[in-house]
């Protein structure tokens, strides 16, 4: 009798080898960008360690100094300005990065993907490192620290255009929202494992919160350098299908370099093999890409979007410790429930779009749905750790759900978009556009949160709720767009076909 075969076994064989190497793909660009992100995370900690309370820490009884109000604090943020010093050294990394990511999308469409990732992962990790030696060397110069700052920015900025293009050649767009919402969950585990690490050594050594984020994500490069695999075909995988054409819609007649595909299939990780159209070998320009429809208006909106992301990710807990008043680890700890919440609301927002085709829609719907809570949440959030804790969980989702979503799925989307005629050596260039633009309001917000909090915290959030709407504004016409395909019931594929 022959015997049965294995439960784990059949498990295994039941998914084909394109599946595995997809799994495979997903995991490691997951944990690649967690890295990123786990390296970006100690400043926000470590600030509310260089300049804190001093008169409610112990003092060592050989400290020789008059001054009781700053004795604990390092200079140079001992000073009253402290906040601005804060934002310089935030904006330092934040500008350097928004104009680092216009360009590295070009070099990563001429550069091999794992060669790309690899040395910005060690380098970031370098800079890294070196932020955190200031506190061993004794180093008080806030040109040093800004340097430093500044070189992590350019560093930083090979992460996301490399990794997005690198799950776009993997997978199509039949479960891109969903598949990318989950995907992208690595923004918000890197934020928290970031906040963790740096908060067990805060309070003692603060050097060691950047030094051993910057040989996780060091170590990370070299794992990409051995394990990458940048394309299906470097494998002998089948490549996904980008677009699907209607039979009978005469709407969209279909072009040459067009082909069917089973809607139910594209996309998914066991989709059968799609006819293979020919690969365009020049890289798009930057003109170029800014004409395919949509990148414009996902950019602009992204811009505002960020902007409240990375207001909260770089002053969140500062803002804990001042209105809850928690120490550096409690309020670090505290923050990373913003991450937590971001994970569900980038999910949500993904299985919401694939299921209604409606991208533009479904951030527009949640950041308004965001301004009031942020509202709230500025005005009960700290009544009570439940309250503390529902509302960070749920600003996080409707915050960092439409930030999510534009940043993979739609950017995956339009950087395949059909117009393109099977150029998928686009999508780089396409991601670091709406990424670039985005980060200029990632480099703004925590520069005017620096500016307006010495008059309130209260403005700060005002200004975040100003950019929300401003960011619902720019997705109005496709917005508009997509309501009147679904008034007209008009079958159409998910994604951007019509925009």
């Amino acid at each position: 009798m022959k015997s049965p075969l294995a439960p784990g076994i059949r498990f295994v064989t039941s998914f084909s080898r394109d599946s595995w190497y997809r799994g495979y793909i997903l995991f490691l660009t997951f944990l690649f960008y967690t890295a990123y992100h786990l390296s970006r995370k100690p400043i926000s900690i470590v600030k509310s360690e260089l300049h804190r309370n001093c008169s409610s820490a112990i003092r060592p009884a050989d400290l020789n100094t008059t001054n009781n109000a700053t004795w604990c604090d390092w200079a140079p943020f001992d000073q009253d300005n402290y906040q601005t010093l804060f934002g310089v050294l935030d904006n330092s990394f934040l500008v350097a990065y928004a104009i680092g990511m216009f360009f590295s999308g070009i070099f990563g469409e001429r550069l091999p993907l794992r060669y790309y990732l690899s040395f910005g992962m060690v380098m970031s990790g370098l800079f890294t490192c070196l932020f955190g030696l200031g506190f061993y060397l004794k180093i008080h110069s806030l040109g040093y620290y800004a340097a430093i700052q500044v070189m992590n920015g350019l560093m930083q900025t090979t992460g996301w255009p490399a990794v997005v293009a690198c799950v776009g050649n993997w997978f199509g767009k039949g479960k891109r929202g969903f598949i990318m919402g989950v995907w992208n969950s690595h923004t918000s585990v890197g934020n928290i494992l970031g906040s963790l690490i740096a908060g067990v050594f805060v309070s003692s050594e603060w050097g060691m919160s950047f030094i051993v984020p910057g040989l996780i994500i060091a170590c990370t490069g070299i794992l990409c350098f051995f394990f990458l695999v940048e394309k299906p075909e470097h494998v002998n995988c089948t490549p996904p299908q980008h677009h699907s054409e209607k039979e009978g819609d005469e709407t969209e007649p279909p072009t040459n370099n067009s082909s069917h595909v089973d809607g139910t299939a594209y996309g998914s990780i066991t989709a059968d093999p799609a006819e293979v159209v020919e690969e365009h070998t020049e890289a798009i320009s930057f003109s170029g890409a800014l004409r395919i429809p949509g990148v414009v208006e996902f950019s602009l909106c992204l811009l505002f979007a960020k902007l409240v992301s990375y207001t909260f990710l770089y002053w969140l807990p500062l803002y804990i410790s001042n209105v809850a008043h928690f120490d550096a680890k409690e309020a670090g700890d505290m923050s990373t429930l913003f991450d937590v919440g971001g994970i569900v609301g980038g999910i949500m927002a993904g299985l919401v779009s694939d299921y209604t085709g409606g991208r533009a829609t479904t951030c527009c719907v949640m950041l308004l749905t965001a301004a009031p809570m942020l509202y709230l949440y500025n005005f009960i959030g700290q009544r009570s750790i439940g309250t503390t804790v529902g509302m960070l969980l749920l600003c996080g989702g409707l915050v960092n759900g439409p930030y999510a979503l534009i940043t993979t799925a739609v950017s995956a989307d339009l950087g395949t978009h059909e117009s393109l005629r099977g150029n998928s050596r686009a999508l780089s260039t396409v991601t670091a556009i709406i990424d670039g633009t985005g980060s200029i309001g990632a480099a703004v917000g925590p520069l005017l949160a620096g500016v307006i909090s010495p008059t309130g915290w209260n403005n700060v959030f005002y200004m975040l709720i100003t950019a929300d709407l401003l960011a619902c504004l720019f997705l109005s016409r496709l917005v508009y767009k997509e309501a009147q395909g679904w008034c007209r019931c008009v079958p159409r594929a998910r994604g951007f076909k019509e925009i």
